[in-house]
């Protein structure tokens, strides 16, 4: 579909969705236009659709369903070209931003801490409720995977800190 300053339209062929539509309609000649998007149109009449390259469409209705209109402007680039940050501003957000994630990279290093204490190396303490062999091993099972998951969550915290300049 081509985007830019023309509406975007779409348009559906289909008979049972549009009969209504299709008796309003039973006196006017459809005409397929080609082109990029493709056209279909009973504006015209039969010697400009012969001029054009267009067809009729016999028996079949047309449904129109308009598109979305692209902003005037470029959209999201030339609004936010008004609106300036002041540069002391971006500063304290960004050392905010970059003390959070220190905060929470401290905080997921003593959980992962207190996993592997638990954990023991695979060979944690059986609790009371575990005379169940299996719910001990999938007791294992489980802080081994929550190790797994807090490593990659510690990984990905040390990679956005480093996007940040700290």
């Amino acid at each position: 579909m081509k985007r830019g300053g023309s509406l975007i339209v779409k348009t559906v062929l289909g008979v049972a969705a549009t009969m209504p539509l299709a008796s309003a309609m039973a006196g006017s000649v459809v005409y397929r236009c080609p082109g990029n998007p493709v056209l279909y149109t009973d504006a015209i009449s039969a010697k400009e659709a012969g001029d054009k390259g267009c067809k009729p469409l016999e028996g079949a209705a047309v449904t129109v369903v308009q598109g979305y209109r692209p902003r005037d402007g470029g959209g999201a680039a030339s609004s936010s070209s008004g609106m300036r940050v002041d540069p002391a501003d971006q500063k304290a957000r960004d050392s905010d931003a970059r003390r959070i994630l220190a905060d929470e990279l401290k905080r997921e290093q003593d959980h992962l801490a207190e996993l592997k204490a638990e954990y023991k190396d695979g060979q944690p303490d059986r609790l009371g409720n575990e005379k169940n062999y299996q719910k001990y091993l999938d007791r294992v099972a489980d802080l081994k995977a929550s190790i797994a998951r807090s490593e990659s969550d510690i990984a990905a915290l040390q990679r956005e800190l480093a996007k940040t300049g700290s």
